[in-house]
């Protein structure tokens, strides 16, 4: 049996150590039909889940971790315009309105992509217009205020990673 410094000692992994072990498992190996990702735990020294509430939050990374990622945007006529532009997939207010509240479209809807932004003008109508889907599903847009470059949002958008803990 370990004496308890020598597993603290353990539990520490040195960044040299960790630098090449991310390089081996980038090493280009056999090709895969799917996208390869990596998963990744983190234990946290000093704290304690029973005491401590969860938490979750986002990370912006320097490139695009999600470059496929699928985006509808729901706009007011000035992001329509822009979208069109950047042939991003949108939806305006009148669209919105022909989902009537159905439960099932909704849901089928949000499963069609994987992320939403939304007008700031619109963002308030949201959960009147659709119910409680979007929010259901954990796809509640992110807010595009008017002077704000609707690329660099998708962008963005693409590149935030989002972690929690259970």
């Amino acid at each position: 049996p370990q004496t308890a410094p020598a597993l603290a000692a353990m539990s520490k992994i040195s960044p040299p150590i960790l630098a090449e072990a991310i390089l081996k498992v980038l090493e280009p190996g056999k090709k895969r039909k799917f996208p390869e990702s990596i998963d990744m735990q983190v234990n946290l020294k000093n704290y304690d889940p029973q005491k401590d509430k969860r938490f979750s939050g986002t990370f912006k990374l320097p490139d695009a971790a999600r470059p496929s990622l699928k985006i509808c945007m729901l706009a007011n006529e000035a992001h329509a315009e822009q979208c069109k532009e950047l042939g991003l997939d949108f939806l305006t207010v009148a669209d919105l309105k022909k989902f009537n509240k159905d439960k099932k479209l909704i849901k089928n809807f949000a499963k069609s992509y994987d992320a939403f932004l939304a007008s700031e003008s619109l963002i308030k109508q949201i959960p009147r217009i659709l119910g409680p889907g979007l929010n259901k599903a954990g796809k509640f847009p992110t807010v595009v205020t008017h002077g704000e470059p609707l690329a660099a949002k998708v962008e963005e958008l693409k590149s935030t990673i989002k972690f929690q803990m259970k």
